[in-house]
């Protein structure tokens, strides 16, 4: 199509950006590509087929684990797999991480970190959902099989992260470290095509994004921050507004392109908050802080901070500069 720029054109046209690669990266971002199609073809049939509904079971986190999360993390692993660029993978749904034993997979000088269907708990009410991955470059020797050392690094060391989100278009944002770019599906011809280039989120905003369910359960310091944005907005007497869809990827999404703070604080009872570090704060912090913004725990930076486990959970403060910046002035003072 005259005038449109693939994802597999745009990212071969990149690949210079990673000599030391030879094409592994990109082919690797390609197999994520292809497996998020066929995720977003049972997403837009779910209610057609039996996809919808839970499993009946829970997975390592203690959460209900619906058929999608299922479909989709199957489907993930397999396509990651089967593109031998890969020597592991880490997801939500396994509590542990997953080996990869090919020839070619031994090889293979990446692993990735996974959360296959972000919100899923909205599949069942026709609500956007989303998929987040995370990209390492491998520390352990090359013809063995990976540890759990390649997997508890530092955010910082990411070679790519991204999300696809599946809404009323089926989007695939990713960062390697060089600005972030977005690709819309288009369903006529099966591809990704280039429709948000170098995106960059807004220095301030007028959304914040948080679960005020949970409100007498944050800290004090998030609760005043809260009632700042409910009354104050800029110290300006004009409050902010509250939308919050319960998809990460969802609400991020929307502030990346709009401005705006996600929020997901520490609990009484969940000190650590409930998101994971590996799969879901650290490829979404690389990807706002690649915009231009912000994305700390209320006090460190998300990329700074060293996982010891795999399923290690963060509270973490994302968005524009300008209200994470805010936001972390009301954790002060032992208010956290």
């Amino acid at each position: 199509m005259i005038g449109v720029q693939t994802l597999d054109e745009f990212i071969i046209r990149r690949q210079t950006d990673f000599p030391y690669a030879t094409g592994e990266l990109s082919r690797l971002l390609r197999n994520i590509a292809l497996a998020a199609k066929i995720v977003n073809r049972e997403v837009n049939k779910a209610g057609l087929v039996d996809v919808l509904g839970s499993t009946g079971y829970r997975n390592v986190q203690g959460e209900e684990v619906k058929k999608l999360d299922l479909l989709a993390n199957k489907t993930f692993i397999a396509s990651l797999e089967l593109g031998g660029h890969c020597c592991g993978v880490a997801s939500e749904e396994n509590e542990e991480f997953i080996a990869f034993e090919g020839s070619a997979s031994l090889e293979g000088k990446y692993i990735v970190a996974i959360d296959p269907l972000d919100g899923s708990s909205n599949i069942d009410v026709n609500v956007s959902v989303g998929t987040i991955f995370s990209i390492y470059r491998r520390v352990s020797p090359l013809g063995h099989p990976c540890t759990s050392d390649d997997f508890l690094q530092k955010g910082s060391e990411q070679a790519g992260a991204g999300y696809v989100i599946y809404g009323s278009s089926t989007m695939m944002v990713y960062t390697t470290g060089h600005g972030v770019n977005g690709f819309t599906l288009d369903p006529s011809i099966g591809e990704f095509c280039l429709s948000h280039q170098d995106m960059s989120i807004p220095k301030d905003g007028k959304t914040y994004s948080v679960n005020t369910g949970n409100f007498y359960n944050f800290p004090e310091g998030v609760q005043d921050y809260i009632h700042y944005c409910k009354s104050f907005g800029k110290d300006t007497g004009s409050p902010y507004s509250a939308r919050y869809i319960g998809s990460m990827v969802a609400d991020i999404h929307r502030n990346l392109i709009t401005g705006g703070i996600y929020i997901y604080p520490s609990l009484e009872g969940y000190p650590a908050g409930k998101l994971r570090l590996v799969y879901e704060c650290n490829p979404m912090a690389f990807i706002v802080e690649q915009a231009g913004g912000t994305a700390t725990d209320g006090h460190i930076r998300i990329l700074d901070i060293k996982p010891n486990e795999l399923h290690q959970r963060t509270p973490i403060f994302v968005g524009s500069s300008e209200m994470v910046s805010k936001a972390q002035e009301f954790l002060k003072d032992g208010k956290k």
